[in-house]
């Protein structure tokens, strides 16, 4: 039988932290890639190294998916996969010896589950998933710009900025009209293709930003830790950046 204390393992903050908020994440449900053929999902780091930052702050979070149920990581960010990619990730590797987590993975709400106001911030995870479950998506783009026209911090990292590429607030206008922001560059889609001998990815995100007009698109260094807080509007370039886009999220929340 489970003690009280493992119960509440899923909610615990870092130390006895007082409870500051709840925040909700979003990932990709499984699919396939139309490109190579592989099963594709989220990115593990990018859900996990956040994941830690916003628990370390005090925050609940709740993960949610675009069809709810067993979510699964991109393999090549599984730090035990056979291939070694991850093997650096020693968060995510800690996360998954945790069962609350491993549960959280199996039984997510589907994003038509959730309401808005239960939540102070929303925080989209990438990966090879989002490139087809994110772009136009019409409800997680109006599950967005709630948060966003209701100004709470609302985040969005690596490929998951491929939702940005497409969605509008209520006038009709994209959300990042007039904003700064970025996403997975060009030179790190060229240096994953050379690495697997072949093109991943249907589109190229930068690619497809700088054809927006009064928008402006930028990157750092290919794999550095970069984001962008633009209002409430927060993204991240790429899986190293998402606990400094998580950073800026909590940044926000402090303030209000």
């Amino acid at each position: 039988m489970k003690s009280k204390i493992q119960e509440m393992n899923q909610y615990v903050h870092a130390h006895g932290m007082p409870y500051k908020g709840k925040i909700m994440m979003v990932v990709s449900s499984p699919a396939v890639s139309d490109q190579t053929g592989w099963p594709i999902g989220f990115w593990a780091a990018e859900m996990t190294h956040p994941l830690h930052v916003f628990q370390e702050a005090g925050f609940e979070v709740e993960l949610v998916s675009t069809e709810g149920g067993a979510v699964k990581m991109d393999a090549y960010s599984d730090p035990t996969d056979a291939s070694g990619y991850s093997a650096h990730d020693v968060i995510s590797l800690g996360y998954m010896q945790l069962d609350w987590f491993n549960q959280m993975l199996t039984g997510t709400k589907n994003i038509s589950e959730v309401s808005p106001q239960d939540y102070d911030a929303i925080f989209l995870v990438g990966g090879q998933g989002p490139m087809y479950t994110f772009k136009g998506n019409a409800e997680l783009e109006a599950l967005f710009a709630h948060f966003f026209e209701s100004g709470k911090p609302s985040a969005s990292v690596c490929h998951a900025t491929a939702l940005l590429l497409e969605a509008k607030k209520s006038d009709g206008k994209l959300i990042v009209d007039g904003k700064t922001w970025t996403g997975f560059a060009n030179a790190e889609e060229e240096y994953a293709d050379k690495a697997v001998g072949q093109k991943i990815q249907p589109y190229w995100i930068e690619e497809e930003a700088r054809k927006i007009p009064n928008t402006h698109f930028k990157v750092a260094a290919p794999f550095s830790a970069y984001a962008i807080t633009d209002g409430n509007l927060i993204t991240g370039q790429q899986q190293n950046s998402g606990a400094a886009a998580a950073g800026m999220v909590v940044e926000l929340l402090s303030k209000n």
